[in-house]
């Protein structure tokens, strides 16, 4: 637990997006900078048997694409398209003229439209810090817009809003499109929706040369937040959007029975980052770490499925079928 903890005080810090740096050893030769960028995955990368990567091969592949005159543009060309074929969200390389992202929401289709809610759901949406809320379906159910977890909410407003919902019938939590940020707020959000201190997962962090080489599991606990709690059902609507900590989040509601996620499996992104500099200044991020659930499957960097699987229909704009299928499990 004191690892996990550890970990998830330095994301306190840093959020998800950010990363640790080692200090410059100072050589531009592309080659030496391909070898220790290939090295450093090697040893510490979690997901490779995960997601049957070879890294050999991708050494063998992208290596010769490289030599001692190559340009600054073409190693970072080299080296992005080595990382994006880890397929994670929290692989990135970083220089003074490029970031190299993989998006991993492209890889199916998108779920989540503003505009539809906004225009033909919400009447009198109140933003409560980070939290856009209002009531649907005739005050039946208490809607809850979460964007993004680097954005932040204090226990006065999430006292104020679950006090708003206090007679509906049940919430529906909108994580969709939601990339991740700090950590601390998974605890913070999903405690309201709780009653007592629960095991919902594990961390397990690489340690050794091999690639399935990992420390002992670190326990992940869910404990009651705030003044207010709401015990009645909770939906959480997710998809290929929702990423790194709202993962974590839809991992964490798979051990309480009255929260029911909905819509596409999430992005992935369960593997905490870290990573260090270059020997020519540039830096670069991956997954060090893995999370499982309670019964050890290790899904997260797939996706968190779905409880019940729905998708928008992009043929009709005027109805989000993935909020209706939430409103029709609060209100049957």
């Amino acid at each position: 637990m004191k690892h996990l903890l550890l970990i998830l005080s330095v994301l306190l810090l840093t959020s998800c997006e950010k990363v640790l740096f080692k200090k410059d050893i100072g050589s531009a030769n592309p080659l030496e900078n391909f070898d220790y960028l290939w090295n450093e995955v090697d040893k510490k990368y979690s997901y490779f048997e995960l997601k049957n990567i070879d890294w050999d091969e991708m050494r063998d592949t992208y290596r010769p694409m490289l030599n001692e005159n190559s340009t600054e543009v073409e190693l970072f060309s080299v080296l992005a398209s080595m990382l994006n074929e880890l397929r994670d969200d929290h692989t990135n390389l970083t220089s003074p003229f490029n970031v190299s992202v993989y998006n991993v929401a492209l890889n199916s289709p998108q779920n989540y439209r503003a505009r539809t809610i906004d225009e033909f759901y919400l009447t009198d949406p109140w933003r409560t810090g980070a939290l856009k809320n209002d009531f649907l379906s005739n005050g039946e159910v208490g809607y809850i817009r979460y964007g993004s977890f680097s954005s932040g909410f204090s226990d006065s407003q999430m006292d104020l809003i679950l006090d708003r919902f206090k007679d509906t019938k049940g919430i529906i939590l909108d994580l969709r499109e939601n990339g991740g940020g700090a950590i601390f707020n998974i605890p913070k959000l999903l405690g309201r929706f709780v009653s007592s201190k629960t095991l919902v997962g594990y961390s397990i962090t690489r340690n050794g040369e091999e690639h399935n080489e990992f420390g002992e599991k670190e326990d992940f606990y869910i404990s009651p937040t705030g003044n207010v709690q709401f015990q009645k059902p909770v939906v959480v609507l997710i998809d290929r959007g929702s990423y790194s900590a709202a993962t974590f989040f839809a991992v964490a509601t798979k051990a309480f029975s009255n929260i029911t996620l909905i819509g596409d499996a999430t992005g992935g992104g369960g593997g905490l980052p870290n990573g260090g500099q270059l020997p020519n200044g540039w830096t670069y991020r991956f997954s060090v770490s893995q999370l499982l659930d309670l019964n050890g499957e290790n899904y997260a960097e797939d996706g968190v499925p779905a409880d019940i699987d729905a998708a928008f229909d992009w043929n009709d704009l005027e109805t989000d079928e993935i909020l209706e299928r939430g409103i029709l499990e609060i209100t049957e």
